[in-house]
């Protein structure tokens, strides 16, 4: 009796802690919001950087197309592996979806960047975050980091770890065909 009162007692807690989200709709929770945080349904965090191009790539609300932003570093090995899938996704649908590859820069160097880029030809947009501050908004924990984005600016999926050009791709169809 002794083992399960507190047992109860947890139990009882966690349920105050939950109960009022009991009856909310997960699709409630997936409408696009005014406010800005690097979460599902929510506007993507803005931002202006300059790629390894030294043009300006930037977010801020609405665009042409989709985006896809992806978070690496050039130690990283996952994002060694996931490089060419990038580059055969980004041949195939570069026409109707943006890529921009954030080299996480604060956290790499140029140098292994340039050589990154060049090692496995990548052919999409290359913005450098110097100062780790667009990481940050994104609340970057771990590369690779994707997410995908809507012509609305409204994050519609987050991928942690490595992605392969076929999930992207059924990922990115799916995004095609909705009609905002």
């Amino acid at each position: 009796m002794k083992k399960l009162l507190p047992a109860l007692f947890v139990a009882f807690f966690v349920g105050l802690i939950f109960w009022p989200h009991a009856g909310q709709s997960p699709t409630v929770m997936a409408e696009p919001k005014a406010e800005q945080k690097p979460i599902q349904g929510y506007e993507a965090p803005h931002f202006t950087l300059i790629g390894m191009d030294n043009q300006t790539y930037q977010l801020n609300g609405k665009r042409n197309k989709p985006l896809i932003l992806n978070f690496w570093a050039s130690w990283c090995g996952p994002c060694q592996m996931e490089a060419p899938e990038l580059r055969k996704f980004y041949q195939k649908f570069g026409q109707q979806v943006d890529l921009y590859a954030i080299n996480v820069t604060s956290e790499d160097s140029v140098d292994g960047a340039k050589n990154f880029v060049q090692t496995y030809k990548l052919p999409f947009p290359v913005p450098m975050d110097k100062t780790g501050e667009v990481a940050n908004r994104y609340r970057i924990m771990a590369f690779p980091t994707t997410f995908l984005i809507d012509q609305q600016g409204i994050i519609r999926k987050t991928i942690i770890g490595m992605v392969d050009a076929a999930v992207l791709e059924q990922e990115v169809r799916k995004l095609l065909s909705e009609k905002r």
